[in-house]
């Protein structure tokens, strides 16, 4: 097992259990990360790197594979696109300096047409649209759409021409080796070899690697890079939809993949349907531009999954005639995510704020920008738990100490709202490995607590009330809504709403079984089509508990997990081409010849009766469309992509580029930082300069943050616990025994770490945790900090998150919040007044302005413009 980019026994310790009894039965683990943890203590082994440089970590793992023919051809062959060849105007960052054809340097993203295979049409040329909208999240669960791949796709399953996807990933990595590796990452050679051995030999017919990753991996400028590097490494030696194999994302808590599964962002919809943007002017339109009018799989019937959710919302009134309410779905025109969000508050163009389970003035990038944000609101309404800093800011933010918030004269009015704890509410959990789990009401909430569903529900009722009569078009959408759900009291029943989440058929008023059953027709509705199963028969399939002790391994009767219950996704790869386990010690399903279905130990995650010799008559699409040897349903093409033809925005292949605030030169390429890379350059968000700009020495150390066991994120719900603010009672710094020297900290005195956005004060820790990393030409140190602390609680300390800025990825616009660079002094910041002319000596010293940062563009001879924002 490889752990990378995961404390897994600290931040996951529930999940951490199964670690340790994979090793007990003779497993190795493997962790990779910048500093020695609980984890690392418990792996076979540690190996550190500079944060930020995982790609190139990778990147030395998948040439290694491919220069000693390591690889699982026969399942590289038959179940990937190694074979299919790409199109011949397509050129590599090999040739063009860490640049991908089609890179325009003025909008600083991608004309993705030259990416595509041969022969197959191109993806719409814009760049622009599709990296203001977040495109890429949009395609979360079918992939990216493709056209004209119905006929199948120009290929050659000898893997030798040039163009064709092994040649052009074996190409595209072969300048990452081991001594490049080292080199960049820090990292011994014999160590990275070492990882190279063991996750290669124990690969493969008769055995399998699980790679595990957490927000180490995604919280970067080049996060969904990080996951498809692991992917790609993942598909070359087999270990994808089989057993003991594949591509874990550890989630923060019980139900953050339920929350992106039916989720309140703003370019997706319950599912991973895409939200309609302003180019859609009906479902027509919609459906035909997030799926090809001929790919393969199930996400061709994204129509049935869309109108089951129009009809879900809106019942009766969603009717063919009317598009099924489709003009009722908002359109988005741009970037509307939460830090774009946060900005326009600065700027007076958003006006309320609804907070639920967040604490932002805390947990979020710039805690500085973020408070002064929700100061220049009319109305902020906070849910927690507890009074937390973001209903309190306007009163005792570090702001009110230097005068930027004075509370007299804030604005903003806070409405806080208790809200119940997971106890005393029914509902579910799902889990990190999809898994719907019912959780019943233990105790009664006390006092003015209530539930998410009552609370939105009595929202909704009051506000239909109010608007009843109103002949206003726009008032539709919420008059018209088919909230008809059972009751329990005065809130809806959370096991009707989750049955309504499962579909409905609306010819016999009982749940569906699948989400096969969906229709277009508009005689279905479904909450959620992935959800589509969960309450079978009836049943409420989530509230199972049958005893592991009474089931096979996969434990198929404990918890619901979607699609349809199936534990390994893939698995129609763990068996070969002809429906046969690839091992008898790795079997999962496999073809029965006698019985003419697929079976095995789990659900198969295929079409039942589809057999391995099924080929598609012509014009066939969809479903219906896939071979019998195409295990990967939900893809356009079938195939698992080494190659991305298609959907991300920054490149079809992971490539090394140095962090947005990296105090090290790309030594890969001319490009320095990802060249697609979402910088918002304004006086209020400062960069700390990276390579080529001048005055490195200013920020010198590499900083990176995570949390700890003791406490829970934003620390909102354990700073207030006493006998765990007892167990981690103050923020503190680690830094190494190096470092301590150099700067002259005295272990358990005081600190502050500072970037050009704020100064924090923390106890220092000095301890061979933090190893030093030996670069060519110096010493590199790197500083960690958990980031839990704030101003309210048993125990208080100042924001972490206010060292860090806002610069996002491309495709998922997630914040680079795990790698930066600071400074490090001993005793303590400055306070009040002081603290702001401190911080203005520094960005001055840095040549700190508004572009720094925003020339991402620094390939070949280019000369970049600034990215800024009024630019």
């Amino acid at each position: 097992m490889v752990i990378m980019g995961s404390n897994m026994a600290e931040a996951h310790p529930v999940g951490f259990q199964w670690v340790m009894e994979a090793k007990a039965r003779g497993a190795e683990v493997i962790h990779v990360d910048p500093r020695f943890t609980r984890t690392s203590a418990l792996a076979d082994l540690h190996v550190p790197l500079r944060a930020g440089t995982d790609v190139a970590f990778l990147g030395g793992v998948i040439k290694y594979i491919l220069d000693n023919d390591l690889d699982f051809r026969e399942y590289v062959t038959a179940y990937t696109n190694a074979s299919f060849l790409v199109d011949e105007r397509y050129v590599d960052t090999e040739d063009l300096d860490g640049l991908f054809s089609g890179y325009d340097p003025e909008t600083g993203s991608y004309d993705r047409s030259s990416w595509q295979y041969e022969g197959v049409d191109a993806e719409g040329a814009d760049g622009v649209r599709a990296k203001e909208q977040s495109s890429s999240y949009e395609a979360g669960a079918g992939g990216a759409p493709l056209e004209g791949v119905g006929e199948g796709v120009a290929s050659d399953p000898t893997l030798e021409h040039p163009r064709c996807v092994f040649q052009i990933l074996r190409r595209h990595f072969a300048r990452y080796t081991p001594e490049v590796v080292s080199t960049i990452c820090g990292v011994p050679v014999d160590r990275f070899l070492r990882v190279c051995r063991a996750w290669t030999e124990n690969s493969g017919r008769e055995r399998t690697t699980a790679l595990v990753y957490s927000v180490g991996w995604t919280q970067h400028t080049t996060g969904p890079q990080n996951v498809r590097a692991g992917s790609i490494i993942q598909l070359l030696l087999g270990n994808i939809g089989r057993p003991g194999g594949g591509v874990y994302a550890l989630r923060g808590h019980a139900n953050i993949q339920g929350s992106t599964d039916i989720p309140t962002l703003f370019n997706l919809l319950p599912g991973y349907l895409p939200m309609p943007d302003t180019s859609h002017e009906n479902l027509a339109a919609y459906l035909e531009n997030i799926r090809g009018k001929d790919q393969k799989g199930f996400w061709y019937n994204a129509d049935a999954y869309t109108v089951s959710l129009l009809k879900e919302y809106w019942g009766e009134k969603a009717t063919p005639e009317n598009d099924f309410c489709f003009d009722y779905l908002p359109r988005i025109n741009g970037d509307h995510a939460t830090y774009r969000t946060v900005m326009d508050m600065v700027e007076g163009r958003v006006f309320g704020y609804f907070l639920l389970g967040q604490n932002p003035a805390v947990g979020s990038a710039h805690g500085h920008l973020q408070r002064m944000a929700m100061a220049n609101l009319d109305w902020v309404v906070v849910r927690d738990l507890a009074m937390i800093e973001s209903a309190t800011f306007w009163k005792d933010s570090p702001e009110i100490e230097t005068g930027e918030i004075v509370p007299e004269k804030c604005r903003t009015e806070v409405f806080f709202f208790p809200a119940a704890s997971h106890v005393e509410k029914s509902g579910t959990f799902t889990q990190t490995q999809r898994m719907v789990q019912w959780r019943d009401q233990a105790v009664e909430p006390r006092g003015d607590q209530r539930s998410e569903l009552w609370f939105f529900h009595r929202l909704g009722v009051l506000l239909r009330e109010r608007l009843a009569g109103s002949t206003d078009e726009r008032d539709r959408p919420l008059l018209d809504l088919a909230w008809d759900y059972a009751m329990e009291g005065d809130e809806p029943s959370a096991e009707d709403v989750l049955r309504r989440i499962n579909g409905i058929d609306l010819r016999t008023g009982k749940p569906v079984n699948g989400y096969p059953e969906l229709r277009a027709d508009g005689t279905t509705s479904s909450g959620c089509w992935l959800y589509s199963g969960v309450f079978a028969d009836g049943v409420n399939q989530a509230a199972r508990r049958r005893s592991h002790l009474e089931q096979e391994a996969y434990d198929l009767e404990w918890g619901w997990t979607w699609p349809l219950n199936r534990r390994v996704l893939y698995n129609r790869a763990s068996a070969d081409p002809e429906g046969r386990p690839w091992s008898e010690r790795k079997a999962l399903v496999w073809w029965d010849a006698e019985k003419g279905e697929w079976t095995g130990h789990d659900v198969p995650d295929f079409e039942r009766a589809k057999p391995p010799d099924y080929r598609p008559p012509a014009g066939a699409v969809g479903p219906e469309a896939l071979r019998g040897d195409d295990p990967f349903i939900m893809q356009a093409d079938g195939k698992a992509w080494l190659f991305a033809p298609s959907g991300l925005v920054d490149g079809p292949l992971p490539t090394h580029y140095e962090p947005h605030e990296s105090p090290v030169r790309n030594l890969l390429y001319g490009q320095q930082g990802s060249p697609a890379r979402k910088v918002y350059g304004r006086p209020d968000n400062p960069s700390n300069p990276a390579p080529p700009e001048p005055n490195l020495d200013v920020f010198p150390f590499v900083f990176t943050a995570s949390r700890l066991t003791e406490h829970h994120t934003a620390g909102g719900m354990s700073r207030q616990v006493p006998y765990l603010a007892e167990l981690q009672p103050a923020l503190f710094v680690e830094v190494s025994p190096e470092l301590a020297t150099e700067r002259g900290l005295a272990h358990l005195g005081w600190a502050h770490v500072v970037t050009s956005r704020g100064a924090v004060d923390a106890r220092v820790v000095v301890t061979d945790r933090m190893t030093p990393l030996r670069l060519p030409d110096r010493v590199l140190h790197q500083v960690w900090m958990p980031y839990h602390f704030g101003q309210s609680g048993v125990v208080r300390g100042d924001v972490v998150n206010d060292l860090i800025g806002v610069v996002v990825d491309p495709n998922v616009f997630i914040q680079e919040s795990k790698v930066l660079t600071c400074d490090v002094q001993p005793g303590r910041r400055p306070r009040g007044r002081a603290l702001l002319e401190y911080l203005e000596g520094y960005r001055r010293r840095a040549g700190v302005t508004e572009e720094t940062g925003t020339r991402i563009a620094t390939a070949g001879r280019l000369d970049p413009p600034a990215h800024t924002e009024r630019t």
